[in-house]
């Protein structure tokens, strides 16, 4: 055991379980850990984490200690860190500091315990990693030589500071890449917001009126699963061409002030702050489900709901009640952090290893490339997500058309 934070070390046998059955089902990280391994691209270079730590990301951090990485690794959301997989992780040569519902000052104390070990390039979830750097711990700063970024939410902060000329470092979007927010944002979403929601509430979907605030990659995904379970669905929406596109979808859209009496359960997945506030919730009918999809607990106005409940109290694992008036309640889950993480596994393993492949190649990039990079954000090479995408199809037995040569030329000329 080396100076990990965790839970208890004695859970370690169930989360290696868990790592084993991810790692099964990865084989995208599974073919890159062969090639890490034979050429060591991280030695020397130590690599910080800030990603929802479960088995899938516990897989990610032993693929780049297996590239000579020193690794250590936090959580990205006080309600997602499985301490088994701590645990499990915690026993070789990573250093692990998180465990499950961890207080703001502890998830804080924790990141800072990862930057404490001097990162020279930081995977982060969300941004709070680098966020961090840039706030309280800047004397690392120069020690940085690059970034990766997984999430909707960690880009819009990144590209915050990149407008405000404060950007010290290189930073590959990773979330913009084609094979993560075209899978991870829509079908892995998709699938896990449901699943959190379904094995928390132990309700049936079919028949209920389901709004979903925001219809980006995310939402898009949240809508077709609701639909596809025999939901009738509502979209809420601030731009206009998604507003529309929904519309075409065959998506009832409408203002979140017109949507609110209707709503049997409200799932907001916009990145935005205050999505459902005190004028929404009080128009919300009795027994109202309330999940948040979005990477922090601000698209629902807690203190909102708090403010307005004459009564609240724990109904079930994962959901707090909160009577409004006499017998009049409406239920939020997993305290309005990311339900599908905080109450569930997170996205299919075989999406994040889609995601994880793009991170573990991005990282590899960045350490080869840094030298001649600006800080600012950079989208994920063409050939790094072709390659991920190929390798993918390859796995699966999937065999595409090749162009040809003629093909090729067509395609590049204009005077055909």
């Amino acid at each position: 055991m080396n100076d990990s934070v965790i839970r208890d070390k004695k859970l370690a046998a169930e989360g290696e379980r868990k790592i084993h059955w991810a790692q099964k089902n990865m084989p995208l990280l599974c073919r890159i850990q062969e090639d890490f391994q034979a050429e060591k691209p991280f030695s020397g270079i130590r690599l910080g984490m800030s990603i929802h730590l479960e088995a899938k990301t516990a897989f990610l951090a032993r693929v780049l200690a297996a590239g000579g990485a020193e690794v250590a690794v936090t959580g990205s959301n006080p309600l997602s860190t499985q301490d088994d997989v701590a645990a499990a992780l915690a026993e070789g040569d990573i250093r692990v500091y998180s465990w499950y519902n961890a207080t703001s000052q502890e998830y804080e104390e924790h990141l800072n315990k990862v930057l404490d070990n001097r990162p020279a390039i930081i995977i982060d979830d969300g941004g709070d990693l680098t966020h961090l750097l840039y706030t309280r711990r800047q004397d690392l700063l120069p020690e940085v030589i690059g970034a990766a970024e997984e999430t909707t939410t960690g880009m819009m902060r990144l590209r915050a500071m990149q407008e405000e000329g404060v950007l010290q470092f290189p930073v590959l979007a990773i979330n913009d890449a084609r094979c993560k927010h075209l899978f991870d944002n829509r079908y892995g979403t998709g699938q896990s917001v449901w699943d959190g929601i379904m094995r928390t509430t132990n309700l049936i979907i079919s028949g209920k009126q389901v709004v979903i605030a925001g219809f980006g990659w995310c939402g898009k995904g949240c809508a077709v699963r609701a639909k596809g379970l025999g939901a009738q669905v509502i979209v809420c929406e601030t731009d206009p061409v998604l507003a529309l596109e929904a519309v075409m979808e065959g998506y009832r859209v409408m203002s979140m002030e017109k949507a609110a009496p209707l709503g049997d359960i409200f799932i907001t997945v916009t990145g935005c702050r205050d999505v459902i506030a005190r004028k929404h919730l009080e128009k919300m009918k009795d027994g109202a489900i309330l999940a948040n999809a979005g990477h922090f607990d601000v698209e629902i106005n807690i203190p909102d709901l708090e403010a307005l409940a004459e009564k609240v109290q724990e109904v079930r694992k994962n959901i707090t009640g909160y009577e409004i008036r006499k017998d009049h309640w409406i239920y939020l889950l997993a305290r309005g952090r990311l339900v599908n993480l905080a109450a569930a596994d997170g996205h299919p393993v075989e999406i994040m290893d889609l995601s994880f492949a793009l991170q573990a190649l991005g990282a590899r990039y960045i350490r080869q490339h840094y030298q001649e990079l600006k800080p600012c954000i950079y989208p994920v090479p063409e050939h790094i997500d072709r390659y991920v995408a190929a390798l993918k199809l390859e796995t699966m037995g999937i065999v595409v058309d090749e162009l040809s040569q003629e093909q090729k030329d067509y395609l590049r000329s204009w005077g055909q």
